[in-house]
């Protein structure tokens, strides 16, 4: 019964940030009817064994886990909402360090506890520049008090599903907001007391606080020790030993990516067991050769046992109590505590119990990937574990070349088991995967587990105990460190590996992990073909069933549509950022946005004229979608695989018998104007589906301007538009008066940046669609606006920030 309720309260946490009524209406009935079940088993049916009541206490207890764990993460996550900036503005506050930083190139980046802006310490992330030349790489202290200004810097997501969420990633760190530092004082602790902070300066004075400041300090002591090493590696080894990248280089941190391996940069639950097992192992062998007799007052698990959690906790404390390492953590105090009670040791059970306990302390961390990644793993170590422990009563290995093979064997299963297992979480959290992972861990894992981090945690200590030596051992580690990137640089020639995007819709992908999840569970639990049929949607899916939609994805300042009908896609414009190797909107963007719904190529692309803000991300990721047909109203070199054509007044697609797209703009004779006039030349595009209330007539004006609408009013006078997607983002210079009060749409749609320099939308062009009583949507309030045709013609709307609650913004909504 604890592990269903420990399964529910999961599944309750998992929820965060959604909103379901019937769980908060459920949460005082399944606390009496868990209650009920409880008393009538202890008393009326205490000898019954009945099949019915068992399954209402299982039901009973789930619902009581999801109920609680669905209240407990609400709660928590409306208390941190409370706290976030959502505007910029300009403010001086009060600021203690207390957290080590993380230098860039150019700017670092520093957690600061503001005491002034609330009767309760936020927490918020500063950005300063990095000035390397003033000799010294952090400009705040541990441990010390500042006066700073600058500017709030509100974290804003690009709101597209698929697409990183920053805003939640704000939530789940706590961080309220992003603050750009323009000045800074140093405060002493009379100067804190005077401001009206002494409650918090008697805070930092306990113990716990004071233990917790050292090591921050003796972990950017060790940074700064390393970085003066007169080694070629000093980034790597320093994120290996305590997943600190601020001495790591873009070009090692990019060949990892490439391999799949970036989650061996950051601290997990192998650096923490590696380092455990290694000093327990060493241990073992001391006490077999001088002390054996040890193992006859205690057996070898039990004795082992407290060396192992003290080691443990030992490398938690050393990488600053970090979320993945006190998941290990929590882990082998459990396994530790069934196995001191002589309890079977069963992975789910561990794995449920840790999680359960890490989410009273922390819910936020369920909205983190690297919680779903270890505990994954965790569960496939487990499991592999339990296999090699059942075969050893049965097999006897007699000889160190059997035991060899079996740790051979081992590795290798481990690695390709990880790989299926992880596979679904990996397309989800990241939309990509490099297939060549498996091959490379064989020797990185091995390599880094057994030689790089011990002998990195070697020299750590030495470095506490004689600089020097450990020096010299950073010194030696270094060369194991060019030996491995020697063999991964060779690899990289041989098979030039790449991350792949990966397609796969929610149905396919959810088919995916119940397929994978009966192929890992134990044997006789459940058929293993049951798997097969799970896989099948990867090959049966039918895409000719896919209803019409069309979505306006939020790309900041730019534009992107995506529409689809049945089996054909289409795509007007990608977005782009102005400077796309700094941040990728197609690949950050719009390739994560096609995986999550399934689409691998595009039929067809509008470019409605080449701007980088339209085309920008097509640019950066050509070589990886596959498009047939590309369109636009200038000259584009097109990937091999594409054709090219130039759109034009007149072209008309018939998609179905439901949806038409026609050209409106520009005419075929003034294409050889469109570099000179990129604007005015946009592809204006007419989208038609028969039908559908009570929206099918759909505008999209690219960046066209007055002269382009009034062209378009002249051309076809009886134009009827029910969606408008307003010109040049809703520029003061598109959208005239009398264009729309002509058109008179239901709905007009602006894709526009948060606070874009542009002032897009323009208040001009919102004060004329008020004084036409003409709704308006952007994707800076809404996000990702979808418009959905379902089979009863109904065409519904559907906003991305509604689907999280720190996404949503107060405004007005359209009802379908």
């Amino acid at each position: 019964m604890i592990q269903i309720i420990s399964i529910g309260w999961v599944l309750g946490i998992a929820t965060m940030g959604k909103t379901f009524p019937i769980l908060q209406s459920l949460f005082i009935p399944c606390i009496a009817l868990f209650t009920l079940t409880l008393i009538l088993k202890w008393t009326v049916l205490k000898q019954i064994h009945s099949v019915g009541f068992k399954f209402l206490q299982l039901c009973a207890g789930l619902s009581l886990g999801i109920t609680l764990g669905y209240s407990y993460a609400d709660h928590q996550l409306n208390n941190r909402l409370q706290l976030r900036e959502q505007q910029t503005e300009q403010v001086e506050v009060i600021a203690y360090i207390k957290n080590l930083n993380e230098e860039g190139e150019q700017t670092i980046q520093q957690k600061i506890q503001v005491l002034n802006r609330y009767k309760e310490i936020v927490q918020w992330q500063a950005f300063l520049r990095n000035e390397a030349d003033s000799g010294s790489s952090s400009v705040l202290e541990l441990g010390q008090y500042y006066r700073m200004q600058g500017q709030i810097l509100p974290a804003h997501s690009y709101a597209t599903e698929g697409a990183f969420d920053q805003e939640q990633w704000y939530i789940q760190q706590n961080v309220m907001s992003g603050f750009k530092v323009n000045a800074i004082e140093r405060l002493s602790a009379q100067q804190v007391a005077a401001l009206g902070c002494g409650k918090y300066l008697r805070q930092q004075a306990s113990v716990f606080n004071q233990v917790q400041l050292w090591v921050e300090q003796q972990r950017l002591a060790l940074r700064y020790f390393i970085k003066q090493q007169p080694v070629q590696h000093k980034g790597l080894m320093l994120a290996l030993l305590t997943g600190d990248k601020s001495l790591l280089n873009t070009a090692t941190e990019q060949l990892f990516q490439r391999f799949g391996m970036s989650h061996l940069l950051a601290i997990s639950g192998p650096h923490v067991l590696i380092f455990a097992v290694l000093l327990c192992w060493s241990l073992h062998q001391l006490i077999r050769r001088y002390r054996p007799q040890l193992y006859l007052k205690w057996p070898k698990q039990y004795l082992l046992i407290w060396p192992f959690c003290i080691s443990v906790a030992l490398y938690c404390a050393f990488v600053g109590f970090e979320i993945p390492a006190l998941r290990t953590l929590l882990s082998c105090l459990l396994i530790s505590t069934f196995i001191l009670f002589k309890q079977k040791v069963r992975p789910l059970n561990i794995l449920l119990f840790s999680a359960s306990m890490l989410l009273i302390f922390d819910p936020f961390s369920i909205l983190s990937a690297a919680f779903w990644l270890s505990y994954g793993a965790c569960f496939v170590l487990l499991r592999i574990y339990q296999t090699v422990e059942q075969q050893r009563g049965a097999d006897e290995l007699k000889t160190r070349t059997q035991y060899l093979k079996m740790q051979l064997k081992l590795l290798i299963e481990s690695q390709w088991k990880i790989f299926l297992a992880l596979f679904p979480l990996m397309i989800l959290f990241f939309k990509q995967m490099a297939w060549i992972t498996p091959l490379s861990n064989l020797f990185a894992i091995p390599w880094i587990g057994l030689v790089i981090v011990p002998l990195d945690l070697l020299a750590a200590l030495c470095y506490f105990i004689a600089e020097p030596l450990g020096s010299l051992v950073f010194q030696i580690n270094d060369l194991c460190l060019a030996a491995l990137l020697l063999l991964m640089q060779l690899l990289d020639r041989l098979f030039a590996p790449t991350l792949q995007p990966i397609a796969m819709n929610f149905i396919v992908w959810l088919s995916v992990c119940l397929g994978l999840i009966i192929l890992f569970l134990p044997r006789n639990v459940l058929p293993k073909t049951w798997a097969a049929l799970c896989f099948m949607p990867l090959i049966a899916l039918d895409s000719s069933k896919n209803e019409f939609e069309l979505n306006i994805l939020d790309v900041g300042q730019g534009q992107a549509i995506f529409i689809r009908d049945h089996d054909q896609t289409l795509m007007i414009d990608m977005g782009g950022n102005y400077d796309e190797s700094k941040f990728s909107i197609g690949k950050q963007i719009i390739l994560p946005f096609l995986s999550v719904q399934g689409v691998s190529e595009l039929n067809q692309l509008i470019l409605t004229h080449l701007d980088q803000d339209h085309k920008g991300g097509y640019e950066s990721i050509k070589q990886q979608l596959p498009i047939r047909q590309v369109y636009s109203n200038e000259q584009l070199e097109v990937a091999a695989s594409s054709r090219f054509d130039y759109c034009h007044q007149g072209q008309n697609w018939q998609w179905s018998d439901r949806v038409n797209m026609t050209v409106l703009s520009p005419k075929a004779e003034n294409l050889p104007y469109a570099n000179a006039e990129k604007n005015e030349m946009s592809c204006v595009m007419y989208v038609q589906v028969k039908n559908a209330q009570p929206y099918q007539n759909f505008l999209l004006m690219g960046d066209a301007g007055w002269q382009t609408e009034y062209q378009i009013l002249q051309d076809y006078p009886d134009l009827k538009v029910d969606v408008l997607v307003l010109g040049h983002h809703g520029s003061r210079h598109s959208s005239a008066y009398a264009f729309l009060k002509q058109l008179k749409p239901k709905v007009v749609i602006a894709s526009a940046g948060f606070h874009n320099r542009y002032g897009h939308p323009s208040q001009i062009t919102l004060q004329r669609l008020k004084q036409l009583n003409i709704p308006v949507l952007s994707t800076v309030q809404q996000g990702s606006i979808q418009f959905i045709r379902h089979a009863n013609g109904q065409m519904q709307l559907h906003y991305a920030r509604e689907q999280r609650q720190w996404l949503k913004r107060a405004t007005a909504k359209l009802k379908s």
